[in-house]
């Protein structure tokens, strides 16, 4: 959609001509088309065709999600395509016409989710729950793959805000177990965004010491973490490895973690065996050495230092 043309003045010198009677015309009607498809959200026997068309618009039409989200009855009737096929997902039954229609009203929900000026809105209402059983499949046919996919990036579109009050509400779910059972099961593709997610929230000071909080939370982190360097030893993937190495150069901020870190570090971090696939990266090749070196410093201090008489060593992580 092209940008709306001026309302006054004229062009002077090189300039180009203002746009003709019928191009202003042309960009009038495209506006109108955007609140007739909104307008016909509401109306279940000319919804999905507006779910089509607005979900191709959304990267045209920078005020889409105000629009989405005041418009009478557009949440409800978005959350009513979401709900509507929960009884497809157990047992697993969707198809792919099903699973491209409630993709498009995802991929409009991502669009409100997106914007600065529906966000904390669209958290308070507590949409993103809406897209958790989701997330919650397992089974590997494209429609739920493609279902999981959309899923990810609408709570992926949140995270890449960087807002303290995203990290906050996510903190509050089941983000993280989910994530973490996508890192270890799902497609590469999915994989990649659930650990971007991951990355996204321990670079949050307040995600950080959440995962890093107890023994537990960390341990399953450090273990699908350490299940996805194996994984990828054998299927190499430069942009997945980018964002797991991430966690881990992240993790190693935090003292408790660094130590466990020392001690389940998977080898293929600390020899050649990613080489290769880093020869064109020098920022996550840069992470990986600032990573080693982090575990170097805090490995060498922990030699350093004696054990006082009659203190219990250390509970070390075992993966």
């Amino acid at each position: 959609m092209s940008a709306s043309p001026p309302t006054s003045g004229t062009a002077g010198g090189n300039q180009q001509a203002p746009p003709t009677t019928s191009q202003a015309a042309n960009a009038l009607v495209d506006r109108e088309k955007i609140y007739q498809w909104i307008i016909d959200l509401s109306n279940p026997d000319t919804r999905e065709n507006a779910l089509l068309e607005l979900s191709k618009k959304r990267e045209v039409v920078p005020d889409l999600a105000p629009m989405l989200w005041h418009s009478f009855g557009t949440m409800a009737a978005l959350l009513q395509e979401i709900i509507k096929i929960y009884p497809a997902i157990n047992p697993p039954a969707l198809t792919a016409n099903q699973s491209n229609r409630v993709c498009n009203a995802l991929a409009l929900l991502q669009c409100v989710a997106s914007h600065q000026d529906t966000r904390s809105a669209f958290l308070l209402a507590h949409i993103p729950l809406y897209l958790y059983p989701f997330l919650h499949t397992v089974s590997k046919t494209r429609p739920f793959e493609f279902l999981r996919l959309t899923s990810l990036g609408v709570i992926g579109a949140l995270v890449k805000t960087d807002e303290q009050e995203v990290i906050t509400f996510l903190l509050t779910t089941e983000i993280i177990p989910l994530c973490l059972r996508i890192m270890e099961s799902g497609s590469e593709l999915s994989k990649t965004v659930a650990t971007f997610i991951l990355q996204k929230i321990l670079q949050d000071e307040t995600g950080l010491y959440y995962i890093c909080q107890t023994y537990d939370r960390f341990s399953h982190v450090a273990m699908i973490l350490a299940k996805m360097v194996i994984q990828l030893a054998k299927e190499p993937s430069q942009r997945l490895l980018k964002h797991v190495v991430r966690c881990y150069l992240r993790l190693s901020d935090n003292t408790r973690a660094c130590e466990a870190l020392c001690q389940c570090l998977p080898d293929q971090l600390k020899d050649e065996t990613f080489a290769m696939c880093l020869k064109d990266d020098k920022a996550t090749k840069h992470g990986l050495a600032q990573l080693l070196k982090n575990i170097e410093t805090m490995s060498s201090q922990t030699q350093k230092q004696q054990q006082p008489p009659g203190q219990q060593p250390q509970q070390k992580l075992q993966l």
